[in-house]
């Protein structure tokens, strides 16, 4: 089924059925989950998952997560599970968790970008697990947004970027985490996070015993979200190391905007433009992708709080390190 010049629905459970026929037809469904809308095909139909790139434009070498409805599904997607994958199923499954495995002979290279791992993760979302499940398959979903732009927590946003590309889009409301998962890569001596997420290391630790972040330059990209430019709205964006920096640059423009907790707002001056991610980790993650993509239809300039030196915003400075371009003013 072709992801070009077609009338793009949105429906809820309802469209459900319609969309697992889409599927199996080799076509392309938006949907739900609990981290972001996911832009879903057949992960073994290797021209529908050629769908999913052309529709983004996504980079070919960067590859996509494939997501099940439960651990005895995901066998056909590998070649082999070790026991800690599934101790980590056990505690973080369904849920915002992707592991990193040998792929399988059945799985086409163009849903892995070429590499013989595959990331896999059990979602949670009743609409999702329940349109996996009816589609027979494993589905291939990345972010459904256009490559490099600001991924979707909303059915809405969704359509914005996909209207006229996609047939059907299921409208599950806003998303519960608002980032993408934690992708954790289990084929190394030492557990790596390549992606941070809402699962954090230090939760992984508690079943792993060790964990590592991964450093350094990306050559070859193992997870989504590694390599190329991430989340980035239609207009500037920058990082701001504190309130006077903050203020300074907004002055230099004349349709700013400042982005940050309500904690680092109430030393913002009276007057000036403003927006809330909220204050603990969880609020922000949940509110920064909807909050980017309403900020940039109002305002030419976007400056957003730097959270580099706070590690319980690890997760979200991972996203906006890729939003600002690692500009910090």
């Amino acid at each position: 089924m072709p992801c070009r010049n077609v009338v793009t629905q949105i429906g809820g459970v309802e469209k459900i059925d319609e969309g697992a026929k889409i599927l199996r037809e080799g076509g392309l469904v938006a949907f739900p989950t609990e981290t972001v809308y996911g832009l879903g095909a057949d992960a073994f139909n290797e021209e529908a998952v050629k769908q999913i790139f052309i529709a983004k434009g996504r980079p070919q070498d960067n590859p996509l997560i494939v997501h099940f409805a439960s651990v005895e599904d995901v066998k056909r997607a590998v070649k082999e599970i070790p026991e800690v994958a599934y101790k980590l199923w056990d505690k973080f499954s369904p849920g915002p968790l992707t592991l990193v495995l040998p792929k399988s002979e059945e799985l086409p290279l163009v849903t892995t970008a070429g590499i013989q791992t595959v990331g896999i993760r059990i979602p949670n979302h009743p609409i999702a697990l329940e349109l996996i499940k009816k589609s027979g398959t494993g589905i291939a979903a990345p972010s459904a947004n256009t490559s490099g732009r600001v991924s979707p927590t909303l059915a809405e946003h969704v359509y914005e970027d996909m209207n006229g590309k996609i047939p059907l889009i299921l409208d599950g409301g806003q998303t519960d985490v608002g980032i993408e998962s934690t992708v954790l890569d289990l084929t190394k001596d030492t557990p790596i996070v390549l992606r941070p997420g809402a699962v954090t290391v230090e939760m992984l630790i508690e079943v792993l015993g060790k964990v590592i972040n991964h450093k350094g330059e990306v050559i070859i990209a193992e997870s989504p979200g590694m390599k190329y430019k991430h989340y980035a709205p239609i207009v500037p964006c920058v990082g701001a190391k504190c309130v006077q920096s903050a203020v300074a640059e907004y002055d230099k423009h004349s349709n700013a905007v400042i982005v940050a907790r309500e904690s680092f707002l109430k030393e913002i001056p009276i007057g000036y433009n403003v927006a809330s991610l909220g204050e603990s980790p969880s609020e922000c993650m949940r509110s920064v992708f909807g909050l980017l993509r309403d900020l940039e239809k109002q305002y030419d300039y976007i400056i957003i709080e730097d959270f580099s030196e706070k590690s319980e915003y690890y997760a979200l400075n991972n996203r906006l390190k890729k939003t600002t371009g690692g500009i910090i003013v």
